[in-house]
C-alpha cells in the first residue's frame, strides 16, 4: 500500500507540475510586443506641434507673415485681403530626401493648394523645383476640368489618381506620400486606398515630364533632397496632424 501511495502522489505531482508549466506558456505567448509598437511610433517625427509654426518659414524667408497661423490644432492659410505682392509657401526648415509624410488637410470652397517636395530656395515659386501632389476642391475648382491629372491626390499634371476618393470641400482627408528614391518608387495614399505610383527618376520619369507642363523647367524635379511645401494658391486650406518618417 505505501508503494501504491507514493506513486499516486508522485503521478499528481507531476500532473500538477504540467499544469503550471502549461499555465507559463499560455501566459508567455499571449504577452503584447509592447516594445516593438513603441520602436514603431518614435520613427515618426511630428512636423508641427499644434500650437506655433516651429520648424517651418516662408519660402525665401526667415519670417511668416499672419496668412499662415497654427490655429485650434492647424496650420491655416488664409490670404491677405486685397491685393496681394506674390506668394507666401511654407517650407520645412529642415530638408528630406527618402520619407513617409503623413498628414491631413482640407480645403476651402473652390479652393486649390498643393504638397511639394524636393523644393529648393533661391527661385521664385517652389514649383520650379519641387514636384507636387495636388489639394483640390475637386467640385468647386475650374482646373479639375482638366481631368484627374490635375485633381487632389495627382502627382500634378503627370500622374492621375487611379481613382477619386477625395471628401468635399471643408471636410477632411488623410493623405501618405512615400517618397524613395532609394526603389525609385512614389506613391500617394488618400482616405485608406493606394490611389497614385510613380518613378521618381530616369526614362519613365523623363517621359512623364516631358509629356507634362514642365517639359521646359530645367530645374524641375532634378534635386532629390530638399524642403517640403505647403503651397498658396490664393485660397484658404488647413492641415493637421503632419508627421514624417524617414526612410533608410
Amino acid at each position: 500500500m505505501k508503494k501504491i501511495s507514493f506513486a499516486l502522489i508522485t503521478t499528481a505531482l507531476l500532473m500538477v507540475g504540467c499544469k503550471d508549466n502549461s499555465k507559463n506558456e499560455e501566459n508567455t505567448v499571449s504577452e503584447p510586443d509592447i516594445t516593438m509598437n513603441e520602436d514603431q511610433e518614435k520613427e515618426w517625427e511630428e512636423l508641427f506641434n499644434g500650437n506655433d509654426l516651429e520648424g517651418w518659414k516662408a519660402f525665401n524667408s526667415d519670417s511668416i507673415s499672419n496668412q499662415w497661423k497654427a490655429e485650434e490644432g492647424t496650420i491655416a492659410f488664409s490670404p491677405a485681403e486685397g491685393e496681394r505682392q506674390g506668394t507666401e509657401n511654407l517650407v520645412t526648415e529642415e530638408q528630406y530626401e527618402n520619407f513617409e509624410l503623413s498628414l491631413e488637410w482640407k480645403i476651402s470652397e473652390g479652393g486649390n493648394s498643393g504638397i511639394m517636395w524636393g523644393v529648393q530656395e533661391d527661385f521664385s515659386e517652389p514649383y520650379l523645383t519641387g514636384p507636387e501632389i495636388q489639394v483640390l476642391d475637386n467640385e468647386g475648382h475650374p482646373d479639375a476640368k482638366n481631368g484627374p491629372i490635375r485633381q487632389a491626390g495627382a502627382l500634378y499634371d503627370m500622374v492621375p489618381p487611379s481613382e477619386d476618393v477625395t471628401k468635399p470641400a471643408g471636410e477632411w482627408n488623410t493623405t501618405v506620400i512615400r517618397i524613395n528614391h532609394e526603389e525609385n518608387k512614389g506613391s500617394v495614399e488618400m482616405n485608406g486606398t493606394l490611389v497614385t505610383e510613380f518613378a521618381l527618376h530616369g526614362e519613365e520619369w523623363d517621359e512623364m515630364v516631358n509629356n507634362s507642363k514642365f517639359k521646359e523647367w530645367e530645374d524641375f524635379g532634378k534635386t532629390h533632397k530638399g524642403h517640403i511645401a505647403l503651397q498658396d494658391h490664393g485660397d484658404k486650406v488647413w492641415y493637421r496632424n503632419i508627421k514624417i518618417k524617414e526612410l533608410d
